[in-house]
């Protein structure tokens, strides 16, 4: 990042490289930090957030099963939100909210104060490229996904992304993009970092909440594909049913879809036809050809 960025923090706006915390600091050396991340585009008038509101009410839910403190509300972070993204004149590029403890803590491990709250503008780069779907291979990850038994898996817990690092490490190792997790159940649950969808006989298949992350980038194809006549089912997913899907295709907040062109061993049409008009509806959505989601873009003017 350049000198002149600036992050929003606690009400005030610093300069990146003073944007920092104690090594011992709870969110840092108890891995206790929670966060959003959510993208914003070049509107007709000016900077817009993708589904501001969404990301929020889940940063929310987030502290809620966390059980602890935010000392802001929805409509301050939004406001915080549009002042970062004003003071760093942010285009194309994504917003990342981070919560925290600041406080050291060296044996202490439950914090009863309420958490500090940092907003960031990162500004699309040739290393995020954002938006620049491609087809990628994937495999079936050594690792399960973690029990919500153990950690409610959906909050967007730092923690909770070292099983998606395993996962990740362990698809490069064996030289593919990605690795998709099964949960202790054996169904199909998510990536590292990505929703997974399947297409079967035309019908687009994504796991149902409960053991994946509430994904906003899911939500949205599944709120958007009936408006192109795309039927969707929410549905428990076997590994058998992932090696025989016609289609497959893994989206998050970066690349709405990432159509997958190897499973394993196996080869697919990448994108099959199906893969091919959601990654066109929702390419339409973001670049403001599609009136009916409008509502899906929060100024930031």
């Amino acid at each position: 990042m350049t000198t002149d960025t600036k992050v929003w923090i606690n009400g005030s706006l610093t300069p990146w490289e003073k944007a920092t915390v104690p090594l011992l600091s709870h969110g840092f050396s108890r891995a206790s930090a929670i966060f959003d991340v959510f993208g914003t585009h070049v509107g007709p008038k000016g900077p817009v957030a993708f589904r501001m509101d969404e990301h929020v009410k889940r940063l929310m839910k987030s502290v809620e099963l966390l059980e602890m403190k935010l000392a802001y509300s929805a409509e301050e972070i939004f406001e915080a939100v549009k002042t970062t993204v004003q003071a760093n004149n942010l285009g194309r590029g994504l917003i990342k909210i981070l919560a925290y403890w600041r406080e050291e803590a060296i044996i202490q491990l439950v914090l009863e104060s309420d958490l500090d709250l940092a907003i960031f503008a990162i500004p699309d780069s040739e290393a995020l490229g954002l938006d620049r779907a491609r087809p990628i291979s994937a495999c079936l990850s050594k690792w399960r996904k973690i029990h919500p038994a153990t950690v409610p898996v959906g909050a967007k817990a730092c923690s909770n992304y070292l099983n998606g690092y395993l996962a990740r490490k362990d698809a490069t190792n064996r030289g593919f993009d990605l690795g998709i997790m099964l949960g202790t159940d054996g169904f199909l649950a998510e990536g590292s970092i990505e929703s997974v969808f399947i297409v079967k006989d035309g019908i687009l298949k994504t796991p149902p909440l409960g053991r994946v992350l509430s994904s906003i980038t899911r939500l949205s194809i599944l709120q958007a594909a009936p408006a192109i006549e795309i039927p969707t089912l929410e549905t428990p997913i076997t590994a058998d049913e992932i090696f025989t899907a016609d289609e497959i295709f893994t989206a998050h907040t970066g690349i709405k879809v990432s159509p997958v062109a190897r499973f394993e061993n196996r080869d697919l049409q990448a994108p099959g036809p199906v893969t091919k008009q959601i990654m066109q509806l929702m390419e339409d959505i973001i670049h403001f050809k599609d009136d009916r989601f409008t509502d899906w873009f929060q100024p930031c003017y």
